[in-house]
């Protein structure tokens, strides 16, 4: 059955990362090749680093000089003509800044959660190709051992029990050559030990960096989301409270780290056969790289040879050694032993190389190569894109925000100072009026000592007072007292106050005047000394 070979491409991102320009810290171009030992290369990255980290300090001293400026200048005064609408543009901005601070949370959770995936899958292929590389090893460990030890101490016992025969001795040098042809061949083999060790460190080493990596963002978005509300809240509660969330900004502290990791991928992703060709060119041949690497059908397999020679040997011991026990036991009978023995390492040893064959071959390994491609450079490059695109947007809504709130604690700075300068003694300011009742409100009787009066209005007898110690309250008043005092509940208009207002027609000022005479004959001198009955 044909199996479809899958192939690896680069996506384009990646391609738009690698032609970024490369320079060292004398601003001279470096080859874009990923080259990490190499000095100029790394260079080229911490420069793009610093750069990255010298946009994120200018804009910090922007926002600081802003700061300043906006905090030590005169607070001019703000006409009631210009207010609203300044205030209403304030608050409209700071609406579109934390919507578009809370999508930059919603970006920066699902670029962590790519990149995340992205270095499981990577470290899930390692460790797959580990564990390949490990049945490699103990398979070849185990033949050897089988052959070099098991059939040769059998070997030398049968030619002691066969020194009379030299026909069986002469086959069983045969055997010994066959031996030696299996040991040969699974020495010639590739030593995949090196390897097995470094794709082991390497895993963990980036599982354990990856776990931190997440944790931290994680927290740094949670962070920023929890400032994001508090901006919200203390917007609408109190804008003063909201100068200790400055802190918020040191998350872009992240912004410089991520030029730096994304260019270096992305230069390794255009290019990873080569690199890794140029890494194990120590333990592996060339041959064997590009085998396991593009695991072409046009490629043949570099062990191929060695192992069918390892298989053919095997199948000549067995026939050598079930034609010395169909002829030599009747007359060795303890030789028996010794071939039973022989003939069970070698069913062992041809079952440790048919595993062999088929750990050997390129289809695990190089699927393994390219899971561990497609995690970094699909989802792990895209993951740190939308980090990046976080940060730049956590960066320019954080430094709104920081603006419109000290803009808007101005404003009310400058509200509260116009509403200071009301005259308390106003009858129009209800504060004032507010208190001067409160002083009035011991002698008034409560809303449910008049309500419970209504039902007996008929049976009212106010006693005499004279008009000595009574003075009449204004007309204005009286309403005020039948609703507790409190200014809220004034139903008449501003009638007998000196400045009635000129909206009102006749009608409605003798229908007014006629109801305040009304009460004022009824119950103007009530609320002085009876007692509330609720």
């Amino acid at each position: 059955m044909a199996t479809t070979r899958l192939d690896y491409v680069a996506p384009w991102w990646t391609y738009w990362l690698h032609n970024f320009p490369h320079f060292d810290f004398l601003f001279q171009s470096v080859d874009g090749t990923f080259r990490p030992e190499e000095s100029s290369y790394q260079q080229s990255l911490l420069c793009l680093a610093c750069v990255g980290a010298i946009g994120l300090g200018l804009s910090l001293l922007v926002l600081v000089a802003y700061l300043l400026c906006l905090c030590c200048c005169c607070c001019k005064d703000i006409d009631e003509d210009t207010k609203r609408p300044e205030t209403c543009c304030v608050t409209w901005v700071a609406v579109i800044t934390g919507l578009l601070m809370c999508s930059a949370v919603g970006v920066g959770f699902y670029g962590n959660s790519e990149t995340n995936d992205g270095v499981y899958q990577l470290t899930y292929s390692l460790y797959s190709a580990n564990h390949t590389l490990d049945g490699i090893s103990n398979q070849v460990a185990g033949s050897m051992g089988n052959v070099e030890t098991g059939l040769k101490q059998h070997l030398e016992r049968l030619d002691e029990i066969f020194a009379t025969r030299p026909d069986y001795l002469q086959t069983l040098h045969f055997t010994q050559l066959m031996v030696n042809n299996v040991i040969r061949e699974l020495t010639a083999l590739p030593d995949v030990t090196k390897a097995n060790v470094d794709l082991a460190a390497i895993a963990d080493q980036t599982a354990f960096v990856e776990y931190y990596r997440w944790l931290t963002y994680l927290l740094l978005l949670i962070l920023d989301l929890v400032i994001c509300l508090a901006m919200c809240l203390g917007m609408a509660k109190q804008p003063r409270w909201l100068l200790i969330t400055p802190f918020g900004s040191a998350c872009l502290l992240d912004y410089s780290a991520l030029p730096f990791s994304l260019q270096g991928t992305s230069d390794f992703c255009v290019s990873p056969d080569k690199y890794i060709v140029n890494q194990t060119k120590d333990f592996l041949s060339a041959d064997v790289a590009h085998y396991y690497l593009f695991c072409s059908p046009g490629l043949p397999n570099p062990f191929q040879q060695s192992l069918t020679i390892c298989q053919r040997s095997l199948t000549t011991m067995q026939i050598q050694i079930q034609g010395l026990l169909q002829l030599s036991v009747p007359f060795f009978p303890s030789a028996e032993r010794d071939l039973l023995g022989i003939q069970r390492l070698l069913n062992s040893t041809e079952f440790s190389v048919h595993q062999l064959t088929a750990l050997l071959d390129c289809r695990g390994l190089h699927k393994d190569y390219l899971d561990a491609l497609m995690g970094v450079c699909y989802d792990g490059v895209e993951g740190l894109l939308y980090l990046s695109l976080f940060s730049l947007l956590a960066a320019c809504a954080l430094s709104v925000m920081l603006c419109v709130i000290l803009r808007l604690w101005k404003l009310i700075g400058s509200r509260d100072r116009e509403y200071d300068d009301i005259d308390e003694e106003d009858p129009f300011n209800p504060q004032g009026r507010r208190i001067s009742f409160n002083s009035r409100r011991s002698n008034i009787h409560s809303f449910c000592s008049y309500t419970s009066s209504l039902g007996s209005q008929a049976n009212l007898h106010p006693p005499p007072q004279s008009a000595s110690n009574v003075i009449a309250p204004p007309e204005y008043m009286n309403q005020s007292m039948l609703f507790g005092g409190s200014p809220r509940y004034e139903n008449v208009p501003l009638i007998g106050r000196g400045s009635p207002p000129p909206s009102y027609s006749p009608s409605m000022r003798t229908t007014y005047l006629s109801m305040t005479d009304a009460q004022i004959r009824h119950f103007g001198t009530d609320f002085q000394v009876q007692p509330a009955t609720c």
